[in-house]
This record gives C-alpha cells, structure tokens and sequence, in this order.
C-alpha cells in the first residue's frame, strides 16, 4: 500500500514530465441541456475529500458562499460550487473537496466526484480556444485523440475564489511595490499564465513597478515568443537576454506546464542565463522543492504583490 509520502512523490515527478493529475466531479444538471458534465481540478490542490459536514451560515455573505465548517478544527469557507456554475444539482451536494491556493483553505460543495486520471497538459485545450466561460481555464480531452473522447471542463478556481470572495489579495500600492525599476534599453519580462485574474493582477503590478513585459497565456506561447525573440535579436548581434530580462511563469497551464517551461529555458544555452520566478497557487514543501530542482531562480505563492515584487527586483538586480 502507498503511504502518502510515495503518492506526492509520483504526483510530482509527473509535474516534471508535462502531466498531472485531474480529479473529476459532477455539480448536477448543466442549464440549458439538462446534462450532468464532468468538470476537474489538480490533485495537488485537493488536501482531502469528505462527507459533506455540518455548515454554519454566515450573515450578509456571499450568495454563494454557504458559510463556514469546522474541519478538524480549522475553520473554513465552503463555497457552494454548482450555483457558481449554474448547475442544478438535483441529487444534493453529499460531497466536500477541501483545497489549498495560494496558502488560502477553503472547500468546494460538489454533487459527485467520479475518479481520477493521468494527463499530460497537452490534452488541455485553453479556455480561449475552446470559447469556454470565464469561470474555465480548460477543456480537457480525457481518453486521447479519439473521436469520441471525454471532455473536462478544468476551473479556473482563481476566478472563482475572486468572485465569492474578493477580499482575500493584498492590494497593489506604492508602498506595497516599491519604486520603479529600470531595465537596460530594449529588455522587458515575459509572463506566461493561463487565468485571466492572475494576468490582470501581474499586469497592475509589473506597470507598478514601471516593467515592460509581454504576456503570453500558456508555456507553450510562452516558449514560442521566447524563440521567436532569439531569432530577432541574433538579427541585431543581441543575445535573448538582451532582449528578455526574466520570465514569469505559472505552474499549471494548457499545452505546456511552468515546469516544462522552466526546464526548457534552463538546459537550453541560448536561455539559461536568463532567470525564472515561478507565481504559483501551487504551494507548499514539495511543489518548491520540485521548483528548485527544475532550476528557477524564485517562487512566490499567489497573489502577494509585496513578495512578487521583492522576488523580481532580487533577481533583476543579481549580477
């Protein structure tokens, strides 16, 4: 039998190799249809899974936000997730999936989780590909290229999280980000993330500090524009790093993950001098541990304006 231990090892030398791990979960009746669709979020996020436990309302929430639960002693928001999605689940939420993003607990009412499955982020289309909602980060094709293939719809639980509950960032001020930074002539940051809240929340900050940057929305993009930059720049005698200060990445993305990309940049010559943050949900020991090993030069847990800025201008300043 596995101990817990081994699971997180296997789960995190899959990280490293493209792959993750998609829980499934049904929320009850999709509108319109009447279909009950499969939806998913990362294993890595999912702390544990329970029979859905005593709920204690809370005055002038959230519509929804069903209110809070004592879970071995912790107390945390519980977040009812078919009325987010406007499903209708007839069958009622028996279900709690307890999570962690960006150092924050809370918990998810579902219907029904299914099962779990293997996936490399390549099955992932974007959500933008795939004219998904803005609550969507994904669809993911779960039994390969054939025809008939399942479909997931992965959430974009940063939004979600936004939306219940919006105070839960440290606010982008001066004080906050310090003083503008100067890059040499012609160089700026690319940024690559899949949510539209994290990229609308690195933007505010990287125009804070007075960093140009480009914007891509999955590794795959990302690593393109950074080819694509090299290809210009050798044009002008430029080396990248003329070009690309440092790299912003996140973690978990369509087509190609932030360990991908890290891993890519790092054993390429053309790019390995070129440091890389990675701006994350996916924290804990083990994920920076992981990160460290693939060779990025920082991380920080979103969304902390404060570290991100401090951990950007450590690594812009380095000799």
């Amino acid at each position: 039998m596995r101990t817990a231990q081994q699971e997180i090892d296997e789960r995190t030398k899959l990280a490293g190799n493209n792959k993750f791990e998609l829980l499934l979960f049904q929320l009850g009746e999709a509108p319109g249809s009447g279909q009950r669709e499969l939806f998913g979020i990362n294993v890595f996020k999912v702390r544990e899974i329970l029979v859905m436990p005593p709920i204690t309302e809370l005055g002038n929430s959230h519509k929804h936000l069903m209110g809070v639960a004592n879970i071995r002693g912790q107390i945390i928001p519980v977040i009812n997730l078919p009325a987010v999605l406007g499903c209708d689940a007839k069958k009622g939420l028996s279900i709690l999936m307890v999570t962690e993003f960006g150092r924050t607990v809370q918990a998810f009412a579902v219907e029904d989780v299914r099962e779990i499955v293997q996936l490399e982020w390549s099955a992932v289309l974007p959500a933008e590909d795939s004219h998904a909602g803005s609550l969507i980060s994904g669809i993911a094709k779960l039994d390969g290229a054939t025809a008939n293939t399942r479909l997931a719809q992965v959430l974009d639980v940063e939004q979600i999280l936004k939306m219940v509950m919006p105070a839960t960032a440290e606010e982008i001020t001066r004080e906050v980000i310090g003083p503008e930074m100067v890059l040499p002539p012609g160089a700026m940051l690319l940024a690559a993330d899949d949510s539209a809240v994290a990229r609308s929340v690195i933007e505010l900050g990287l125009k804070a500090m007075g960093i140009p940057f480009i914007m891509t929305k999955t590794g795959k993009e990302a690593w393109e524009r950074l080819e694509a930059i090299d290809t210009e720049a050798k044009k002008d005698g430029q080396t990248a790093k003329d070009r690309i200060a440092a790299v912003l990445t996140d973690l978990e993305m369509p087509e190609m993950d932030g360990f991908t990309l890290t891993r890519l940049i790092k054993q390429d010559p053309r790019f390995k001098s070129i440091p890389v943050v990675i701006h994350s949900s996916l924290t804990g020991t083990t994920n920076e541990n992981h990160v460290k090993n693939v060779g990025a030069n920082g991380y920080v847990a979103k969304f902390a304006p404060r570290e991100l800025a401090a951990t950007l201008r450590r690594v812009l300043t380095a000799p």
